[in-house]
């Protein structure tokens, strides 16, 4: 027998039988892909989702080319153009019979759930691109939690800070009440001239955190790259590489004497981005 020779019905079962377990194979990578997006997106993961899922696909379609489709050359004299009526409708049952090459055992039907699976897959990554309910990269860039108002300014460790804590000596560092890890949302306070003051604690040329206060100039030095701020002139910078003022909070006290922030930052945290208008 050779290669290429399906065998008796036993051997042709089981090559149908593999070619639906190499489809099958498919829909699980695909499977794994989405599973691994939707937990993360490790590249080892996704990149194995896939491989097994054209892996399986791959399989499939050799096996049902190679050894149930008909192959080899034919030579064959061209038949009248005319067909009787009864060969024609034998060739349609051999063609679209349900034992035909392409129709036989389900075969295409296994085909249609591998290649859907895939497809089906490849809409996770492309959902990211879409925002639906979400914002766009460049409005999270320009917004941070501070943006729903009304939330107090505590401490890293979690305690509110009251007006009459602010001093003219030291800058107090606060976060947003509940949003503790936010990267983009430390800022801090700061009496100047009477009043306390909140500016962003990012630096705006690398994001390094502005922590050197002085106060009889009322100068804030970046330590990283010695960016100086003069917060007497609305936080602007005079020296280094930084090229915009720190974004300022608009701060309000409560009624507790507790401060609360009104608004977001006055401008992006942190390093500028693409977009600075």
């Amino acid at each position: 027998m050779s290669g290429d020779d399906p065998g008796p019905m036993g051997g042709e079962r089981g090559l149908v039988r593999g070619i639906k377990i190499a489809f099958g194979v498919t829909v699980l990578g695909a499977a794994g892909f989405a599973v691994a997006y939707g937990l993360g997106g490790n590249t080892q993961l996704l990149g194995l989702g896939l491989g097994v899922a054209f892996a399986g696909l791959a399989a499939g379609l050799f096996l049902w080319g190679r050894h149930l489709l008909p192959s080899g050359g034919f030579v064959e004299q061209r038949p009248p153009l005319s067909a009787p009526t009864r060969q024609r409708q034998l060739l349609a049952e051999a063609a679209g019979g349900p034992q035909s090459p392409i129709h036989r055992r389900g075969l295409v039907g296994m085909l249609v759930l591998a290649a859907g699976s895939i497809a089906v897959a490849a809409l996770f990554p492309l959902r990211s691109l879409l925002s639906f309910r979400r914002p766009d990269p460049v409005t999270q860039l320009r917004h941070t939690a501070w943006q729903t108002g009304g939330l107090r300014l505590v401490t890293p460790d979690g305690v509110p800070v009251r007006a009459a804590d602010v001093t003219a000596e030291n800058i107090q560092i606060v976060v947003p009440e509940g949003h503790a890890r936010d990267g983009d949302a430390p800022a801090f306070v700061v009496r100047i001239d009477g009043n306390p003051v909140a500016y962003s604690l990012l630096c705006t040329h690398a994001g390094c955190p502005v922590a050197l206060y002085e106060q009889s100039t009322g100068h804030l030095l970046c330590p990283c790259h010695q960016s100086a701020f003069n917060l007497k002139a609305g936080a602007k910078p005079i020296a280094g590489p930084a090229a915009r003022p720190l974004p300022g909070l608009p701060i309000e006290v409560d009624e507790q004497g507790y401060l609360r922030a009104t608004g977001d930052f006055t401008g992006p945290p942190g390093a500028g981005f693409w977009s600075r208008t």
